[in-house]
């Protein structure tokens, strides 16, 4: 085996998985990362979205055998739980009985994850900062933040993993010729909530679905935690009327709060010292290329392709790079001393997944405007259940776009290009007469094969 090891830079939920991987393959495998070890209680509070793991994440998690690990720390949710402004609540199944995603504490799997990836093999180093990479040699140097001492790291290859503002994506810009980067972001910001347990340490609302207030220009969502608690998260203009810019008293919280979301505040007994002391944390969007450099270095994860959180696919995104580098290597390396097909490996890992990353993050910001403007709307909760109601009857012929994305691992640019042919066909089948009445017969049936015969 090559006495180097294999570098990644950021320790991450991505950067930990892939440790694994390749630990797995027998690779010698050394991550770094520029935060304390978050299992020792050094967890950065006030600033997460919970995650929702769904089909392609489990795919990836079963890859490596971890799965039933990280299922003991997730809860399934069934669907969407809409609440109006008078507090009446709708539920929306996510798809077929029996499928779900699962929410889970992304400090909680980062550190099952981080603990796993040591069980097999990878050494992590901790608060060790990427100072710079030298990509002809795939060295590094990493930089303690506290003691400012620097270590000279040489590595057989390196992979960077370290999130939407990477030190080892800017190493790729400053170091190669047209490089493509670009950074997006929304009008929006989001701000981390609370609703704890209840005095007997129940959940205050049903736990098994994704709970969603939609107002139009913003929205309020809550995951459950297996200690009874949901994460909330509020998605709310930064300028404006109605935005983090204006709501700067307790007077000015309560108020709106109690106006906008009257079901959900009385489960919020910090609500005030949550608003004021969590940041207002800000929306990116991401896009790079190319993300390898010879056979030396890769981005993959958000270092590549950061992307909103709306489709509940960015962790699992980067899960899936694991994923789909892993098959390629199965492709083109031999066994773990064989270094001759490291650089058809990350050609061919960038090339299949920009595409599909491209499209997974222009869906991302679509289900934004879906999720606060549409989904308590009459007409999409209609869609929807034309769709699962034909879906049903002919699964070769119709799968939801969110089922694609979701419950499948088909590629995500087939995903987009499929979903937009059937949102044109469900907007000519809604315009039919009399449709909320006859939704499910056989003229709309016959209709609907019709459009997707010709589409």
């Amino acid at each position: 085996m090559n006495e180097k090891p294999i570098a990644i830079v950021g320790a991450g939920l991505v950067g930990s998985l892939l440790g694994i991987y390749l630990s797995q393959r027998g690779y010698k495998v050394e991550l770094f990362e520029r935060r304390d070890d978050m299992r020792a209680g050094n967890m950065m509070g006030g600033k997460s979205i919970n995650l929702a793991l769904s089909d392609r994440g489990w795919k990836a998690l079963r890859g490596v055998g971890i799965a039933d690990e990280i299922m003991k720390i997730a809860i399934p949710m069934k669907g969407r739980m809409t609440h109006d402004m008078e507090g009446k609540t709708n539920f929306l199944p996510y798809g077929k009985e029996g499928q779900a995603i699962y929410s889970v504490s992304r400090a909680g799997l980062n550190c099952l994850l981080m603990s796993l990836a040591e069980q097999k093999g990878s050494k992590i180093h901790f608060n060790k900062r990427c100072k710079s990479i030298s990509l002809k040699d795939a060295s590094l140097i990493v930089e303690d933040p506290v003691t400012k001492q620097e270590n000279h790291f040489f590595a057989s290859r390196i992979f960077g993993t370290d999130g939407a503002f990477s030190a080892a994506r800017l190493q790729m810009q400053l170091s190669t010729d047209r490089f493509e980067y670009s950074q997006h972001y929304l009008d929006y910001g989001y701000k981390e909530l609370h609703v704890p347990p209840t005095k007997s340490g129940e959940h205050a609302m049903d736990k098994n679905c994704l709970h969603i207030w939609p107002r139009g220009k913003f929205m309020m969502i809550a995951l459950p935690n297996i200690d009874g608690s949901f994460t909330c998260t509020l998605f709310f203009p930064f300028e404006g009327e109605e935005s983090f810019s204006t709501l700067t008293t307790k007077e000015s919280v309560k108020k709106f709060f109690d106006k906008t979301f009257p079901d959900a505040v009385p489960h919020m007994p910090t609500l005030l010292e949550d608003f004021f002391h969590n940041p207002s944390a800000s929306l990116v969007t991401v896009r790079s290329y190319p993300w390898s450099f010879e056979d030396k270095m890769l981005l993959l994860g958000d270092a590549a392709h950061a992307i909103v959180p709306f489709y509940g696919q960015g962790m699992i995104c980067g899960f899936e790079d694991c994923t789909v580098l892993n098959e390629i290597m199965d492709k083109y390396l031999t066994n773990p001393h064989d270094e001759a097909g490291w650089k058809k490996v990350f050609e061919e890992t960038q090339k299949s997944r920009k595409p599909n990353s491209d499209a997974i993050a222009e869906l991302a910001v679509a289900n934004f405007v879906e999720m606060r403007d549409l989904v308590a709307h009459p007409d999409f909760i209609l869609q929807k259940k034309i769709e699962a109601h034909f879906s049903t009857k002919h699964p070769d012929k119709w799968l939801p776009l969110y089922s694609m994305v979701t419950f499948s691992d088909l590629p995500y640019s087939y995903a987009l290009e499929r979903g937009r042919k059937q949102d044109q066909i469900m907007k000519k089948v809604l315009a039919t007469p009399n449709i909320s009445e006859k939704w499910n017969s056989t003229e709309v049936e016959e209709m609907m094969m019709s459009l997707v015969k010709n589409s």
